[in-house]
């Protein structure tokens, strides 16, 4: 459950399920809160899953588990993977350095099941693996007047760095302000707050200083998708992150971690099976509707909307990387034309940290 559900209520909200936690989808008229967001700023809940680290081992322990290195300085952060030995994605989290713990940030639902996992591979390391997803209310700032909007709140100046963070206050209360890695191809930052003090701090978000307009799940889906970037778990679940480009997510120097070997051979060959690309189509897909070049099956779309920006279909989709331009996608049992395109479909005021690099 959200922990604003009255708030939302009142704005009019339509939910959605997201990893067993309510979601506002969309307040109405989504396409127009769009492109207000795209313009100037807008304000969503974000249905992150929360776990605390602590222990004197902490860093060395979480460090071990995942593809990219923890921070070993307060106010820092990373997004990385969890991959199984076949070097798939089982999921990817951001893992902030918050001096005495770690706090790791999941997609809704899989805290709990990542915490029963790290539970059980303590050992006698000094660890502490908490569930703390209801503690927390999280909530992302995005467009290209975002930092405008942070700087009219908040009492710190905002942190210049992608996945940095700054404590302070907004009307008394206090929140950090972590700079994100431009998911929506804009500006933007989350801001973390206690969960008792979230609906003040979104009545300020919205309202206060510049507003900001408020937007759901439906809407965030749009963005990212103009902007090329890779989600879990549409386009991330059980992949490998060579085939996906996610180059951000790995770090190839760092030393063992599970699957470790495959994704290090992959990236040595430099010849990745498969490639996330971008399509233009002439009717919008759903996801799972399989690609084809000529009248080989190719890769399949991991998500497809109409863009509020640009007014026409477009697709993420995962292909094989010696397919060709002859592309088709089947669309209610028909074959409708498709057009890769350069990512990202849309050029916003930054650009996502995830979009594909080959």
């Amino acid at each position: 459950m959200t922990v604003l559900a009255s708030v939302h209520d009142d704005h009019g909200a339509s939910y959605v399920e997201r990893g067993g936690r309510q979601a506002v989808a969309h307040y109405g008229r989504p396409d127009r809160v769009h492109r207000a967001i795209r313009k100037v700023v807008g304000v969503i809940e974000h249905e992150y899953g929360v776990l605390t680290v602590t222990g004197d081992d902490r860093i060395e322990f979480v460090d071990n588990a995942i593809t990219n290195r923890v921070p070993d300085e307060d106010g820092r952060g990373v997004y990385a993977l969890l991959l199984n030995p076949q070097g798939r994605i089982e999921t990817d989290m951001y893992v902030y350095n918050a001096g005495e713990r770690l706090l790791v940030f999941t997609p809704p639902g899989e805290a709990t099941p990542l915490a029963e996992e790290w539970g059980e591979k303590t050992f006698i390391q000094d660890v502490t693996v908490a569930v703390a997803t209801d503690d927390f209310g999280v909530f992302g700032v995005h467009g290209p007047k975002s930092t405008e909007k942070i700087a009219s709140i908040f009492s710190e100046q905002t942190p210049d760095e992608q996945l940095s963070f700054v404590r302070g206050s907004t009307q008394d209360t206090g929140v950090t302000v972590i700079r994100t890695d431009a998911l929506t191809g804009e500006e933007g930052y989350k801001v973390v707050c206690d969960a008792t003090a979230a609906e003040s701090v979104f009545d300020t978000l919205a309202n206060r200083g510049l507003n900001a307009a408020p937007f759901g799940h439906r809407t965030w889906e749009l963005l990212t998708l103009e902007a090329g970037t890779p989600l879990f778990p549409s386009e991330l679940d059980e992949r490998l992150p060579n085939d996906l480009g996610l180059r951000n997510a790995v770090d190839f120097e760092k030393g063992c971690f599970v699957g470790q070997e495959v994704v290090s051979r992959i990236e040595n060959r430099g010849e990745p099976a498969q490639r996330l690309v971008g399509l233009t189509v002439d009717a919008v897909p759903e996801a799972g509707a399989a690609v084809f070049d000529g009248d080989e099956a190719v890769g399949e779309v991991t998500r497809g909307a109409r863009s509020p920006t640009r007014d026409e279909p477009i697709a993420l989709a995962v292909i094989d990387a010696a397919a060709g331009d002859d592309l088709t996608v089947r669309v209610e049992g028909e074959a409708v034309a498709a057009s890769q395109e350069s990512l990202p479909f849309v050029d916003g005021s930054d650009a996502s940290a995830r979009r594909p690099s080959y």
